[in-house]
């Protein structure tokens, strides 16, 4: 294999993983922010602040990266065997066409073009199969398990980084405030790719993003000072 179609490929795979990406540097971000802060909010220990943090990205990234896995290949296994079932149980495939003008109209088409597609694939059982997988919203393609596990863990560790990483070379007092201002700003940019992603709001879309993760600060600050004054008390 050359460089280039090395590049390609892995080029290609981000682009279909551009998803779980996202949702992994969104959630690393989050997680490892209120955690954080919790910490530093109640010690001068900068030791504390990245153990707790270096322990907490490890154990989120590991425990994503599972779910990612569980999550493609169970979706991957049901497709499989909604498919197999499908070429073999005439039964079921003829049960599944019958409801399938239903399922078009909720889906917004016009009678017309119900009866139309309907009468196009009842006796296709490919077809049949594709189209149902169309509107359940199934992706183009099969994705790798193992794929989006890993870039889910990349992910979630990379970002997950990023409030961290203020402490390993500044004073604690100032690395709350370089942490809470890089930290905004990575969610502002998770926020713009959620956003198209999703085709949605990019304004909208920012505010949410970069609200969650505010919140999972002040949740961090305020449950780590209530513990750290009922232990001392």
């Amino acid at each position: 294999m050359t460089v280039a179609s090395a590049l390609q490929r892995l080029r290609s795979s981000l682009v279909n993983s551009a998803g779980t990406v996202v949702f992994g540097m969104e959630d690393g971000t989050v997680s490892i922010f209120g955690l954080i802060f919790g910490v530093a909010a109640t010690t001068s220990s900068t030791a504390t602040v990245l153990i707790a943090g270096a322990s907490g990205a490890v154990a989120a990234a590991v425990s994503m990266m599972a779910g990612a896995y569980l999550d493609v290949e169970t979706t991957r296994d049901e497709i499989d065997a909604n498919r197999a079932l499908m070429q073999a149980d005439p039964t079921r495939a003829s049960g599944i066409a019958a409801s399938l003008s239903n399922r078009l109209a909720k889906a917004g088409l016009t009678p017309q073009q119900t009866a139309a597609l309907a009468g196009a694939v009842q006796n296709d059982r490919q077809a049949l199969g594709g189209l149902l997988l169309a509107l359940q919203g199934g992706p183009d393609t099969t994705l790798n398990p193992w794929e989006q596990a890993l870039w889910m863990l990349f992910a979630d560790f990379l970002a997950s980084a990023v409030p961290i990483l203020p402490f390993v070379f500044i004073p604690i007092a100032q690395a709350r405030i370089i942490s809470a201002v890089v930290t905004i700003a990575l969610l502002m940019v998770l926020g713009i790719g959620r956003a198209r992603i999703a085709k949605r709001s990019i304004v909208r879309t920012v505010a949410e993003t970069v609200s969650i993760g505010i919140a999972a600060a002040l949740a961090g600050v305020i449950i780590g000072v209530l513990i750290d004054h009922g232990f001392n008390r």
